[in-house]
């Protein structure tokens, strides 16, 4: 499939989202809405749409795993609508959730899917105070058939197209704003300079006032809408157009009120001028096209831009006194007036495109960013109080709707007392912007000598690291998590991690753009006078605000453009396991809260490493044993070929007990392919003796039924309780014949010399393993010279919600029409779709075998 192919396809299934949310979101009267498909690994949900909500304000819930305990996760595994009507129901049903987004909100998740399959699942969200009543059932039925519309959507996509229906881990969403009112207005026209007659849409003709219904087209008709003053000019636009290619911004007069009628006195001299009559501003632009077509280059094409709207609200702000800005949904400025450039000491070059917090470092605080996330997810106005160096006090209040937030700033004195809260600033919800002298007086943040408030953006992200450390198994999971969660929490750019090996630091995880930072402290001892070894041995994080400090303790330790440093010691089970180290570009203090709140977290995150170094090494000891149960090679018989294939599954440590075998006897040649149930350690040894067995009875020479009668005999014997599958065929290549048993096992695939392959319709005896006496009836089948057999476990073709029979078709169109030089690339072809997985369920075994007599050529 060609790029432009697979691109088109992205579009498409974007569209699909982006109309859907919408749609929800307008029909359940909500604010906000997001579509999320599943990942590629079928263990997350990965946000894929959203709208009137940017992702920057979901927090970590762009990636969420669909065995987490989060509303959509739950629609989406269960089938379920979860309706939680305010911020009391989500505390109830899903603590999580609340305590990661503890605002004021309803949501509704609805499963996305078709014909029994989930693809992923769609939510909405709306402001609910306390005591609201949700969505009504109406609303709730509208969202289940925009979900079920989108799924049937998306399911017609995958058969057309082949789409998979997955989204990769990291993948932008679509983002659809919510609606607002423009503050431009534009038309657009075409000019016809030689016959002088117009051709415009309806935005045009409103702007200038002309009914579009009765408009006849003519430039004269077009001028007399236009101030006397600048009707020369008007006309002055065509000759430029048609000598310079182009007009540019050419600013116009045009009069208020009704248009007039065909031919309504263009040339009417100053009717209206002097009267009192009103006008309006706006400006043209335009261009002459460049085609080689003369007729073509007859023609002005254009827009006519009304902007009184926005010119007028811009003025009417710019007179206050008191200071008012304008954000963005995920709250960057784009828009100060003077009186605000005023009261915060800044310029509009400074703050506009940046988010408050980031542009002044007094306003770093992460509660000022906790105020702009509650507003906008609860849609309530707050306030709060911050003091500006040394002694300013400004009141600041936030007035959102889903398109963004208006905000004023005014002074106001100090309050009385600002102790130290163990919890949020105090926030009101006014219906209308509080005066000056009654403005609320929340505890303030603050960068004065007074106690440091409460840091809830660090406790919210350190709540988010405990959530995601749930769910990371492996170290490098682990270490993605922490520098996911730990640096925004703190402002910080660099992290490293380090492990204890033999004594000495090893390095397992680094990012930030410094590349160097702190590898000179790889393989250095535990007993090295560093800082990264002190701090680990010791037990006592250290923390290093400048590099003047870090030079005065350990002279001469390279700094790597870094400036302040938090060395975080990570003792497990009372064992030093490692260190995590945090690097600020920029000087940075570090309060008795941040001391505190990352001494904690460095215990969270030991923890969470070792467990997951436990996980990796049992892991690779479990594939390496895996492995050595399977034949390390294959034998080289004469007039076959045989290759074979091992996939392990990728979930959990356990190992399967999945084996094939290609057994050279006297009068041929066996094949064998079996499927211990479960996966456990008793798993693969009764495997493995299951696999002694049938060699065993292989070597004696008994007939193929018999052999499965013996191996089922000794897996009764064995004393395991465990069930097995299996699938033998023994060749005899001078007969080109074979005689093939089946217990419990999907059947083999034959194809054809000349393409063709057909499902081996066997005799089928019960598993291995239920009853003693047993029969294993024994089905000959043609082998033709040219011919190709394919054994397989139920890994290769079982899927969640479709028959095994589907799976078993879908692999004998793949054998029949893939086109292969080898043996070998036609096993890669076959497990082509299994190998990029990142998810597989079960084991996978594939064994393929070629009849080729030397007589036949290839």
């Amino acid at each position: 499939m060609g790029r432009s192919t697979v691109r088109e396809e992205t579009a498409e299934r974007d569209d699909l989202l982006a109309a859907a949310v919408v749609k929800a979101v307008q029909g359940a009267g909500a604010y906000a809405g997001s579509v999320f498909l599943r990942s590629r690994d079928r263990r997350s949900l990965v946000l894929a749409a959203t709208c009137g909500m940017p992702p920057s304000l979901l927090g970590g819930w762009g990636l969420v795993p669909v065995s987490s305990p989060i509303p959509v996760a739950v629609a989406y595994g269960s089938g379920r609508t979860i309706h939680l009507t305010d911020a009391d129901e989500t505390m109830r049903r899903f603590p999580q959730l609340a305590v990661a987004l503890p605002y004021a909100f309803g949501s509704c998740s609805v499963p996305v899917g078709a014909g029994g399959e989930a693809f992923g699942a769609l939510a909405v969200v709306w402001a609910a105070p306390p005591g609201s009543d949700g969505l009504t059932k109406t609303q709730r039925r509208h969202l289940r058939a925009v979900a079920n519309r989108l799924g049937a959507s998306l399911a017609a996509l995958r058969d057309r197209t082949g789409d998979p229906l997955e989204c990769a881990a990291g993948t932008a969403p679509v983002e659809t704003p919510a609606p607002s009112a423009p503050a431009v207005r534009a038309g657009l026209f075409d000019w016809d300079l030689a016959a002088g007659t117009f051709t415009a849409d309806g935005d045009f003709c409103a702007i200038l006032g002309l009914d579009p219904e009765t408009f006849d087209a003519r430039a004269d008709t077009l001028a007399s809408r236009l101030h006397p003053g600048d009707r020369a000019a008007f006309r002055a636009a065509a000759r430029t157009a048609a000598a310079e290619g182009r007009v540019v911004s050419r600013t116009l007069r045009v009069r208020e009120g009704a248009g007039a009628g065909p031919g309504g006195g263009a040339e009417g001299g100053g009717e209206g001028h002097g009267s009192g009559e009103g006008y309006r501003t706006v400006v043209l632009w335009g261009r002459v096209p460049d085609l080689p077509d003369d007729r073509a280059r007859a023609h002005l094409v254009g827009v006519v831009v009304d902007a009184r709207a926005g010119r007028a609200a811009a003025a009417a702000v710019e007179r206050l006194r008191d200071g008012l800005f304008s954000l963005t949904p995920d709250g960057r400025v784009s828009y100060a007036n003077r009186s605000l450039e005023q009261l915060l000491d800044v310029s509009d070059e400074e703050v506009v495109g940046q988010c408050l917090w980031d542009a002044l470092p007094w306003l770093s605080d992460p509660a000022i960013e906790y105020q702009h996330r509650s507003a906008m997810v609860s849609q309530t106005p707050t306030s709060f109080l911050v003091c500006r160096p040394p002694d300013q006090w400004l009141a600041f209040s936030l007035h959102p709707d889903p398109s963004g937030v208006t905000g004023r700033v005014v002074p106001t004195g100090r309050p009385d007392a600002t102790p130290e809260p163990a919890g949020p600033p105090t926030v009101t919800t006014p219906p209308q912007p509080a005066a000056p002298a009654a403005a609320p007086a929340p505890s303030a943040p603050s960068t004065t000598a007074a106690p440091a408030p409460a840091r809830l953006g660090v406790m919210y992200h350190v709540l988010q690291l405990g959530s995601a450390l749930t769910e990371a198994v492996t170290t490098h999971q682990v270490c993605e998590v922490v520098a996911e969660q730990l640096l925004p929490a703190f402002g910080g750019q660099q992290l490293a991690l380090y492990t204890v090996h033999d004594g000495t630091m090893q390095l397992i995880f680094h990012t930030g753009h410094h590349e160097g930072f702190l590898d000179w402290l790889d393989g250095m001892p535990l007993h090295a006078p560093l800082p990264g070894t002190e701090t680990l041995t010791s037990g006592v994080p250290l923390f290093i605000e400048s590099q003047q400090s870090l030079s005065r303790g350990y002279p001469g330790i390279p700094v790597g453009g870094v400036n302040s440093w938090a060395y975080l010691p990570l003792i497990a089970s009372g064992r030093p396991a490692g260190t995590c180290i945090l690097g600020f570009d920029e000087i940075h203090h570090f309060t008795a809260k941040d001391r505190s709140v990352l001494t904690a977290l460095a215990g969270l995150i030991a923890q969470a490493l070792e467990r997951a170094r436990l996980y990796d090494s049992e892991f690779a000891l479990a594939r390496g044993l895996q492995q050595a149960l399977l034949p390390h090679r294959l034998p080289v018989l004469p007039d076959l070929r045989t290759t074979a294939r091992y996939l392990p599954c990728t979930s959990g440590m356990d190992i399967g007990g999945d084996w094939y075998d290609v057994i050279p006897a006297t009068d041929g040649v066996s094949l064998v392919i079996g499927d211990v149930e479960g996966h456990s350690i008793a798993a693969a040894a009764t495997m493995a003796q299951l696999r002694s067995a049938v060699r065993a009875f292989v070597a004696v020479g008994h007939a193929p039924g018999d052999v499965l009668a013996g191996a089922n005999r000794t897996l009764i014997d064995l004393g395991t309780g465990l069930l097995a599958s299996c699938c033998y065929l023994h060749l005899d290549p001078a007969g080109h014949r074979v005689r093939a048993v089946r217990a419990g096992h999907p059947p083999p695939l034959l194809r054809h010399p000349d393409g063709h392959t057909d499902v081996l319709d066997l005799e089928t005896g019960p598993l291995l393993g239920v009853d003693h006496s047993s029969d294993y009836p024994q089905t000959p089948v043609d082998l033709p010279p040219g011919s190709a057999l394919a054994l397989y476990t139920d890994g290769l073709v079982e899927e969640r919600g479709t028959p095994i029979d589907v799976g078993i078709d879908h692999l004998r169109a793949s054998m029949a029409h893939a086109r292969a030089d080898s043996l070998d690339e036609l096993a890669d072809r076959l497990l082509h779709h299994a190998q990029r997985s990142s998810y597989r369920a079960d084991d996978i075994a594939l064994l393929l075998t070629e009849y080729r007599p030397a007589a036949t050529g290839r």
